[in-house]
């Protein structure tokens, strides 16, 4: 939550650990991984989300900060965008991707 401002809030009295997510746009939830997470750089076990950010290095530095490590280091979409992977100190996969036309 530190690198993307994002308010996770655990809620209490369910069955299952679940958190919900207020992003200050769109609102998700939160379901804790219920197997051990593979290790970093043999694939994953779900889909990736990729999160867009206004400013890729900035935020990639933040995540390496914040305990993330390099996935997959930054790299172009040729006229799309950067883009880039990262696990999380809690082994969940992510990217994230500054959109711009002129990658390459």
């Amino acid at each position: 939550s530190r690198v993307i401002g994002w308010k996770f809030s655990e809620v209490p009295g369910l069955p299952v650990p679940y958190w919900t997510i207020e992003t200050g746009g769109s609102r998700g939830g939160l379901l804790k991984r219920p197997v051990p997470a593979p290790p970093p750089q043999s694939g994953t076990n779900a889909f990736v989300c990729s999160l867009e950010v206004e400013d890729f290095d900035p935020v990639a530095k933040s995540i390496s900060d914040s305990g993330g490590i390099v996935a997959l280091p930054k790299f172009a979409v040729p006229k799309t965008c950067w883009q880039g992977y990262f696990v999380d100190p809690e082994g969940n996969t992510f990217g994230i991707f500054q959109v711009d036309a002129t990658a390459k």
